[in-house]
């Protein structure tokens, strides 16, 4: 606290704009700095190896187990599984191990899990008036445990490049789904060039996007209706759904533009993002909000997007813009750029990691200290027969399964899918296209992504990663 209120009154002595026309912190109320007492993040052990971190995040509607896996429930529903069925698994006990004196402290947690759910969609159907008349996200679907919602930049980014606008030209695989938030790795985008323009249209055309320094004109890709969106619009949607932790919009380019076009667009979420946070501050309603880190694989304009962001009252911070075109590239990234998270107040707010789930990036992830992390991956491969285990992917449609009588899915796993059913009657199910196919393959993805989780952070506390 004394670090932040410290790093204020340094700020508040320089002049009201920084460069870009950004707003300095000197134009935010000293109250907006100060802690929250409906949201923290409270750190329970710092590994002794790496920057992999154990805690837990404090939300009106529990408590949040870190790290974690945050599974995406787009329109608020996860495809194939009722909430309760995943919500239901994430009470648990950690010991933690100190080998050094041999003893040994438990730390019971009643835990809860953060589900994501994307504004967009939500807009488009059933709409932020419906949500709100319900009561919000939580009573409009009988969940009473955290929700986390993004600002629907990406969903509208994509119908310019990515996931959408691949589907549009018929370039995805048939497992593609427009619909999710999912990022379409780099290397399915713009090959072997640099564009030295915008990705979007600027003037009147048929582009489905066009960006201003006002917000994004879309079109939606429903019905084709003209939309539009703005930091203002899109954090009020998101009071209206009250969520507990919410996203501010920024402007998602891909890897492949210039420097120069890259500059433009940090600046311009630096803006946006600025500009939604003065919005949230109006009416807190009891939800936090988190700023999205931009700046690509550029070191300077990554170090330039931490310092003024962590420089705002930012209630926790995201990881986005484009994390590069494979798992190497995001790592080498995460290792220069998360020490900067590791220094005086920043340390204390909590930090995820946008649209990364692949178990190699999250290993790679947490010992950078991250702490959630969200993506619809593992869901998606379930209810299209790729199961996850200890041993690595089984896919299960394949011919091979076929006569695989008494054989578990997984041997460490001991829910429904696996405890009840083999692999032989699970490759008839996916083979027949039985709806209970997509139920048993996302349930058991899940469950193995929160028994993934709950070991690194046993192992965290043992100090062993």
């Amino acid at each position: 606290m004394r670090n932040r209120i410290h790093l204020k009154l340094q700020l508040r002595k320089s002049s009201t704009k920084t460069s870009a026309g950004l707003p300095s912190p000197s134009t935010f109320a000293e109250w907006a700095f100060q802690e929250r007492s409906f949201f923290r993040y409270e750190l329970l052990h710092q590994s002794n190896k790496s920057m992999a971190r154990v805690g837990r995040i404090h939300t009106p509607h529990g408590i949040i187990d870190t790290p974690s896996y945050v599974p995406v429930a787009t329109n608020a529903a996860l495809k194939g599984v009722d909430f309760r069925t995943v919500d239901s698994n994430v009470d648990q006990t950690c010991s933690k191990n100190h080998e050094r004196n041999e003893s040994s402290t438990t730390h019971t947690i009643s835990s809860s899990n953060l589900i994501f759910s994307n504004t967009y969609h939500l807009m488009l159907h059933p709409g932020r008036e419906i949500i709100r008349d319900a009561g919000g996200l939580h009573k409009f679907t009988g969940r009473n445990q955290p929700f986390i919602t993004d600002s629907g930049g990406f969903q509208v980014f994509s119908l310019a490049y990515g996931s959408v606008q691949a589907e549009r030209n018929q370039e995805t695989n048939a497992n593609a789904n427009a619909t999710e938030n999912v990022r379409v790795p780099t290397s399915e985008l713009k090959r072997g060039h640099t564009v030295d323009k915008p990705y979007w249209n600027d003037d009147e055309s048929e582009d489905p996007v066009q960006v201003t320094e006002d917000g994004v004109h879309f079109t939606s890709y429903r019905d084709g209706s003209k939309m539009f969106l703005t930091p203002e619009i899109t954090v009020d949607a998101q009071k209206d759904f009250g969520a507990d932790i919410i996203i501010p919009l920024d402007e998602l380019p891909p890897h492949h533009i210039s420097r120069s076009t890259l500059q433009e667009s940090v600046n311009r979420s630096h803006r946006w993002e600025a500009r939604s946070l003065k919005r949230h501050l109006e009416h807190v309603k009891d939800q936090a909000m988190y700023a999205v880190i931009h700046g690509g694989l550029d070191p300077e304009l990554r170090t330039e997007s931490v310092e003024y962001l962590t420089s705002l009252p930012f209630d926790g911070y995201a990881i986005g813009g484009s994390l590069g075109k494979n798992r190497d590239e995001l790592k080498v990234l995460l290792d220069w750029m998360m020490p900067m998270f590791d220094v005086g107040y920043r340390r204390n707010k909590p930090r995820h990691l946008l649209g990364i789930a692949d178990e190699e990036s999250i290993r790679n992830a947490v010992k950078q200290g991250i702490d959630t992390l969200d993506s619809c991956y593992p869901t998606k491969l379930g209810r299209h027969g790729t199961l996850m285990t200890s041993d690595g992917f089984i896919r299960i449609k394949q011919g091979k399964h076929k006569k695989s009588f008494g054989e578990k899915i997984d041997q460490d796993c001991e829910y429904t899918a696996c405890k009840h059913y083999d692999r032989a009657y699970l490759h008839h199910l996916f083979k027949a296209k039985e709806p209970l196919a997509v139920m048993l393959g996302t349930e058991h993805n899940l469950f193995y992504m929160q028994n993934l989780m709950k070991r690194i952070r046993q192992d965290i506390l043992n100090d062993k990663i």
